[in-house]
């Protein structure tokens, strides 16, 4: 075939699954053959679909600038006394959710143009910043998948871009992850036999995903590798990855970094671990676009879905229709999840947590 037909059939390649994220699609090398990027931005595209990661350097020239004002202003927020007292020795860690919404530099990471362009190219629709998270030392949390944390219909369209604020190794909690992982299943609440909707407890079963992740390394012979990385190093990585953080050895260390959590367009947005579907309850996200300020509506093949569906599917979540209901006046997220950090490792909404659960758990708003 002459070079300018092969040329063409590429360019006319019709991607017949839309709701696969075009770098997780079995039809990767023609859609990306199809696209005009450069070379930097097909390497990334490879190593997410061969690995589930790629490292890349930040792409903001002021990135210096910004990491230490957000050190400076969160900073004084974190209990550094009880961390260095015990936290660090009990695997703790120290973490601010949604800091954007009260910081603009935290705002502009997450909303950074280049990064929304990149991410925009490997899945194939606009994306956007749906969550913060700020840690000044390492996470020290085992190895999970956001999947069951965070997900979208069509699965897989999520992503997270980790950003290192200082050098990071193994005395201060580098992060760990398993190549290859974000290719397996996602498994959730059907497949571990639990039904969250009927248990007291609704995040009990937590350790249950956890025993399994843990056998599938086990069976799958995954390899874990450790992210040593420099200042402004980032990782993007697939929904389905598996990742944890290390220990944080040298408690006299700090670790500055950032999480950004990315939706995209035209998905319905919900939290598995706490939804049972075919059981008639799924636990609807309320998802605001960080970098508009705009609510983004829930979507199931292009069309919205209705409050009558959301309501009926998550009695006592009605959060799409009063999203102030049930908030004690002055309620403070980043207090609420210093005083829950069983909410914060779950990567939950505080102010939804607290509606759905808290409030009735009796938990405390503040540390």
């Amino acid at each position: 075939m002459p070079a300018s037909d092969e040329l063409v059939k590429r360019n006319s390649f019709v991607n017949p699954l839309p709701g696969v994220p075009d770098v997780e699609s079995p039809f990767f090398h023609d859609i990306f053959a199809s696209k005009a990027i450069d070379a930097e931005t097909l390497r990334v595209a490879r190593e997410l679909n061969e690995r589930g990661y790629a490292v890349i350097d930040f792409p903001d020239p002021g990135i210096d600038e910004r990491v230490e004002r957000i050190k400076a202003d969160l900073g004084p927020r974190y209990d550094w006394d009880n961390w260095r007292k015990e936290g660090w020795r009990n695997n703790q860690g120290l973490r601010i959710q949604d800091a954007s919404t009260f910081n603009a530099d935290v705002a502009a990471i997450a909303s950074n143009v280049n990064i929304l362009r990149l991410l925009q190219t490997l899945y194939g629709r606009r994306c956007f910043p749906f969550q913060t998270l700020n840690f000044p030392v390492g996470t020290q949390q085992p190895r999970h998948t956001d999947s069951v944390h965070f997900s979208s219909v069509p699965e897989r369209f999520m992503c997270g871009v980790w950003l290192a604020m200082e050098d990071i190794d193994e005395g201060n909690g580098a992060l760990n992850y398993y190549p290859g992982s974000h290719r397996l299943p996602i498994y959730v609440n059907e497949h571990i036999g639990v039904c969250s909707a009927e248990q007291a407890q609704p995040r009990s079963h937590y350790v249950d995903f956890e025993r399994m992740w843990a056998e599938l390394v086990r069976v799958h012979r995954l390899p874990n590798e450790v992210f040593r990385a420099r200042k402004g190093q980032a990782l993007v990585w697939a929904a389905n990855l598996l990742h944890g953080g290390g220990a944080h050895v040298d408690p006299t260390r700090t670790r500055w970094s950032q999480v950004t959590h990315y939706f995209f367009d035209d998905c319905v947005y919900y939290t598995p671990m706490l939804s049972d579907p075919i059981y008639g309850s799924v636990f609807y996200r309320n998802v605001t676009d960080i970098s508009t300020g705009e609510r983004v509506p829930n979507k199931y093949g292009g069309h919205p879905v209705s409050v009558q569906l959301m309501a009926k599917a998550s009695p006592g979540r009605e959060w799409w229709r009063t999203p102030d209901a049930n908030r004690p006046n002055g309620f403070d997220a980043a207090a609420y999840l210093l005083a829950n950090p069983d909410v914060a490792a779950a990567g939950v909404d505080a102010a939804q947590h607290y509606r759905q659960f808290g409030q009735r758990e009796g938990r405390r708003l503040r540390p």
